[in-house]
């Protein structure tokens, strides 16, 4: 009897296309999520902050219109990658703003847990009654933001944690804090956790605010370097000024290839907080961006000239200029070609295993 039941149950979900596997969770999900997070919150960054600088409203609203809905855009990512059908899709919506909202500087994890969730319950019951345009999307919404109110703020606090440690790092020699704030910082803008809303949140500025950049631009720059002979000219750019959270599924099956940038950022942390001095006081947010649309650089840069503006610094020199482009372009790409070079020798990072998904 229990066999039989085992067995409807098996069939049930082959018919409603409900796989439970990691390929389809940890890799299919959150590559389509990544994708998801650069299509509203980045680009909308980006293009909100060429309109400040620029003095053009119009794409300072257009930014701020592409961020506002990066909850819903990562969720209809989600769901598209987990061939949800249209109404459990088109339901995700809400499930997103849900979700991000409540998330706080976890918002992309939460979205990306309470998503799937979501999805698979609205799955499960889609075209199984006459009212079907009824019960598909109350079902989807439903559960998505019961679980939006049950886990996201959990799943926030537990992202905010990563906050603090970045805090306390921060209260060490500037050589321990150069290593540990930027491998912790880059590590976290290439997971599904907001590294820029960490670092908003803790108002990361000074020393710790280029530590943070180090990190990120070492994971940015290092992915878009290392995969270039899989991804060529749009992976350098989709990377390289766009995410390194587009590799996170490569990640999964391969968690080697994190060594290079990760290796990278411990070096290049340092470099900037002991070595060149160099701090990010501008806009907090920006020390969690790295290289995407060179936020991180106009961050540093904006602050420079506060710093003029307040009396504190007399004049942007050369050696700034020199240790932005070191710390920021050169040495993560360097490095990390370099540390990549030794792991494919060693057959620890094989072909393709960098490649995206076209």
């Amino acid at each position: 009897m229990s066999e039989s039941k085992g067995g409807a149950v098996r069939q049930f979900l082959k018919r409603k296309n409900i796989i439970f596997s990691a390929r389809r969770y940890g890799i299919d999900a959150l590559g389509a999520m990544a994708q998801g997070l650069f299509a509203s919150l980045l680009i909308g960054t980006i293009i909100a902050t060429l309109g400040e600088q620029a003095g053009i409203p119009f794409l300072v609203d257009a930014g701020g219109y592409a961020k506002a809905v990066s909850g819903p855009a990562m969720a209809i990512s989600i769901g598209y990658a987990l061939q949800a059908p249209q109404l459990v899709l088109f339901s995700l919506l809400a499930v997103g703003q849900a979700a991000n909202d409540l998330g706080g500087a976890g918002g992309p994890l939460a979205v990306l847990i309470v998503t799937i969730f979501a999805t698979e319950c609205g799955k499960a019951v889609s075209k199984e009654t006459k009212v079907d345009i009824l019960v598909t999307p109350l079902v989807t919404i439903l559960a998505g933001v019961l679980l939006s109110v049950w886990w996201a703020p959990s799943i926030g606090a537990a992202a905010s944690s990563v906050g603090q440690l970045i805090m306390w790092a921060t209260d060490l020699q500037p050589f321990f804090m150069g290593i540990l704030v930027s491998v912790i910082v880059g590590v976290a803008l290439t997971l599904p956790i907001s590294s820029a809303a960490i670092c908003a949140a803790l108002g990361l500025t000074g020393l710790a605010g280029g530590a943070a950049v180090a990190g990120c631009c070492a994971q940015m720059v290092g992915f878009a370097v290392m995969s270039f002979r899989e991804n060529r000219w749009g992976g350098l750019v989709s990377q390289g000024i766009g995410t390194s959270m587009l590799q996170i599924g490569n990640i999964v099956k391969n968690p080697r290839i994190w060594i290079p940038p990760t290796l990278a950022a411990a070096i290049t942390g340092p470099v900037a907080t002991c070595v060149f001095g160099l701090e990010m006081n501008g806009a907090s947010i920006c020390a969690g961006m790295g290289t995407c649309g060179f936020m991180s650089q106009i961050g540093i840069y904006t602050g420079w000239l506060n710093d003029i503006a307040e009396g504190t610094k007399t004049a942007i020199t050369a050696m700034d200029w020199i240790g932005m482009i070191l710390v920021c372009f050169i040495l993560p790409a360097v490095l990390s070609f370099l540390f990549c070079e030794i792991l494919r020798k060693m057959g620890w990072i094989k072909e393709n295993d960098l490649k995206l998904d076209d």
